[in-house]
């Protein structure tokens, strides 16, 4: 399974700020070091800012930085606040009707695997997710 490029940049975003979770980043840094479009970068951290994730501040020494430990943002809320969970649990082959009560051929196993997923993802914190310094963004 692979995850849009939204959720993709989010988790890149704030796993590099996570390697100094207390120091304040700017917009511009931030495009510079991970290579993703300021227009872009923007809207991922304005979802993630009202998501109360990070806050930013204006000014000078201004840039965004964690609102809260790292130790407390799970890889859930990071996807939750910029596109939504709710393509994590629907139907894999995409039927609106599919259910328990009304399954389509992929059910059982989609549902045990997305299940695990859903777990995975609401018990990873960012502060599980290690980058390497030598990781290319």
């Amino acid at each position: 399974m692979k995850l849009s490029k939204t959720s993709e940049y989010a988790l890149r975003i704030l796993s590099f700020m996570a390697k100094d979770a207390n120091r304040s980043y700017s917009a511009k840094y931030l495009v510079e070091k991970l290579n993703i479009s300021d227009k872009y970068l923007r809207r991922l951290m304005t979802g993630l800012t009202k998501a109360e994730l990070i806050c930013s501040k204006q000014g000078r020494n201004g840039g965004y930085q964690f609102a809260k430990n790292i130790n407390n943002i799970t890889i859930y809320q990071i996807i939750d606040a910029v596109e939504g969970m709710e393509k994590y649990f629907g139907c894999i082959m995409g039927f609106k009707e599919c259910s328990d009560d009304k399954p389509c051929s992929m059910h059982k196993i989609w549902s045990s695997m997305r299940d695990k997923l859903l777990q995975t993802f609401m018990k990873t914190t960012l502060a599980d997710l290690k980058i390497s310094d030598t990781m290319k963004y």
